[in-house]
């Protein structure tokens, strides 16, 4: 079935094409399996990217990046989930959660060392915000930085942190005055390696190239100029970043879905049942009018999305819709799918592999429920 472009450039098809090529040339099926098998960082492929310039993408030009706008990293990470939706994760913790914050809202020193190094491949992020007594309520975190001087000392724990295990720094969010509410909320970029940071990988159900982590901090030494921004400003730096992590998590989805109707399709075109192909039976099409009614659903959201940042607008309902609608498609296109191939979708393969994957959709990056709550807020304000 033709791609349906939603009126990308020449550019963005390029884009689109490129990483498709390069990625299925890296992550061919085999290898996904063996690396989802041995729970393995997809450290190959991450260098590739690095190498081709792709970690680059959303910074401005004059920070080494290639200025991408919001349509065209809808795109990239489309095509990207396309391929393996553990190597956008890797992409997505270094580049957007960490990179971002560096480029955005880092001092001199974060700007012009730090960036490059990631720019290049040799400096991989995480940011860490959950804890175990909740992840939604952000404000009332219970990590503690204390000052030390002109530095600061970090004690607290945080849990369900991607790809914390390879990072080689953290941006983490701490309560530098805890009887500050969210205004008492700082960001610090923590070395991985510094003593009394203690990195544990956990065991997920899905995305197991790219593993969730507890984390410890023991009295950590964070030097003064590892504050992120201004003291007391983390909140307000988190904030301007949510509008692109939730396009680029349902661009995410929209791109796992796009796979999950083809890999169905190319099974259910050569299954037959009863002297028919199975496709000719109308309880199997509907199930395919469904998928692709919520395929096609969810990519018109996140490209419209995309196109309104583009145009400068800050629509914060309307990312938040896209996330919500794109997530919950992604985990019901998969179930169809593994429906539709009965038990040969229930193995452990690819439709089993993108259905674990999928579950995580509405929890991570602002659960389904919180992001109700923020469409029915901009909605009613």
């Amino acid at each position: 079935m033709p791609y349906k472009s939603f009126g990308f450039t020449d550019h963005q098809l390029m884009i689109r094409d490129t990483i498709i090529r390069l990625m299925e040339r890296e992550l061919p099926p085999e290898k996904i399996e063996a690396l989802e098998k041995a729970s393995a960082y997809p450290e190959e492929a991450f260098e590739v990217l690095a190498e081709e310039g792709w970690l680059a993408l959303p910074y401005a030009e004059e920070l080494g990046g290639a200025a991408a706008s919001y349509k065209d990293m809808a795109v990239f990470i489309e095509a990207l989930a396309y391929v393996h939706p553990g190597i956008t994760s890797a992409y997505m913790t270094t580049v957007i959660y960490g990179g971002m914050q560096l480029a955005r809202n880092g001092n001199k020193w974060m700007r012009n060392e730090l960036l490059p190094e990631l720019i290049q491949g040799r400096l991989k992020m995480a940011i860490a915000m959950s804890e175990p007594s909740g992840g939604s309520d952000l404000a009332q975190i219970k990590t503690r930085a204390v000052p030390d001087g002109d530095d600061w000392v970090l004690s607290g724990q945080k849990v369900y942190i991607t790809n914390a295990h390879v990072a080689d720094r953290i941006v983490v969010a701490a309560k530098t005055d805890p009887d500050a509410g969210r205004h008492g909320m700082s960001l610090l970029l923590v070395d991985t390696k510094a003593s009394g940071v203690d990195i544990r990988p956990m065991d997920p159900l899905g995305r197991r190239t790219s593993l969730p982590n507890e984390i410890f901090f023991d009295e950590v030494k964070v030097d003064g100029r590892e504050v992120i921004g201004e003291v007391g400003q983390g909140w307000k730096l988190l904030m301007p970043g949510l509008n692109l992590e939730r396009l680029l998590l349902a661009a995410a989805s929209a791109g796992q879905c796009l796979k999950i109707v083809e890999l169905a399709r190319d099974w259910a075109t050569e299954r037959e049942a009863f002297g028919r192909k199975i496709t000719e039976f109308q309880a199997i099409g509907h199930k395919f009018a469904e998928m692709q009614m919520m395929t096609e659903t969810s990519r018109l959201h996140t490209f419209h999305v995309a196109e309104m940042l583009d145009a400068g607008e800050d629509p914060v309902m309307e990312t938040a819709i896209a996330k919500t609608l794109s997530t919950e498609y992604n985990l019901a296109v998969a179930d169809m799918g593994m429906q539709v191939m009965g038990g040969a979708g229930y193995m452990m393969g690819p439709i089993a592999r993108l259905y674990a994957d999928a579950r995580v959709g509405p929890i991570g990056g602002g659960s389904s429920e919180i992001m109700r709550n923020v469409i029915a807020r901009q909605l009613l304000k």
